[in-house]
């Protein structure tokens, strides 16, 4: 088996997959399982959308325990097609009411290009991605454009509970961004 070749040209000969040693961990878990009783809705009627950074811990930093919310993550965090459709489920057949969106600083999609990101894949393969990789700079102005597009979806039910924030890896802290009035609650759009 060949060496991965990662992003740039790097190569990672050390990696020793985890799986087994994660199902053993899994085995202890269950020996004290004490969820069985949760309900499916969530208590708290709260959906969270977030990066997929493994330094956010969602329950951890916001206080919350298991069955308190449903966590919709992703590269970025930012609301794709895929997001509003968990979101519309979340609402429509699970009660939920309010939205957190959750960018952090010193995201991953920071530090790429789509440009560049989809030449080398074609470049490797043969086939350029349909998919947006949705990189941007900042993520205050990222934050602010996913909640747009979630105030201008015809799908949701609830609206009036959207709140943004970019979580700061140095200090653990929630910086809340306000959205743009202008956008909330207009028409409809296609992303």
């Amino acid at each position: 088996m060949r060496p991965r070749i990662g992003h740039h040209g790097v190569v990672d000969e050390a990696f020793t997959p985890n799986t087994d040693e994660l199902l053993v961990n899994n085995r202890v878990y269950a020996q004290d399982f004490h969820d069985q009783d949760l309900a499916l809705r969530p208590a708290r009627h709260l959906a969270i959308v977030a990066c997929m950074d493994s330094r956010m811990d969602i329950f951890q930093m916001l206080g919350l325990a298991h069955g308190d919310a449903h966590v919709i993550r992703n590269a970025g965090g930012v609301v794709t097609d895929d997001v509003v459709r968990s979101l519309v489920l979340s609402q429509r057949l699970l009660g939920t009411r309010e939205i957190i969106l959750i960018h952090h600083t010193d995201c991953g999609l920071q530090k790429v290009t789509e440009d560049e990101f989809k030449a080398e894949l074609e470049q490797e393969f043969g086939i350029k991605p349909r998919w947006s990789l949705e990189c941007f700079s900042d993520p205050y102005n990222d934050v602010r454009q996913s909640m747009s597009r979630l105030h201008r979806t015809p799908y949701l039910t609830d609206k009036s509970h959207i709140r943004g924030f970019v979580y700061d890896v140095l200090d653990g802290l929630l910086h809340e961004v306000q959205p743009v009035p202008r956008h909330m609650n207009q028409g409809t759009v296609s992303y």
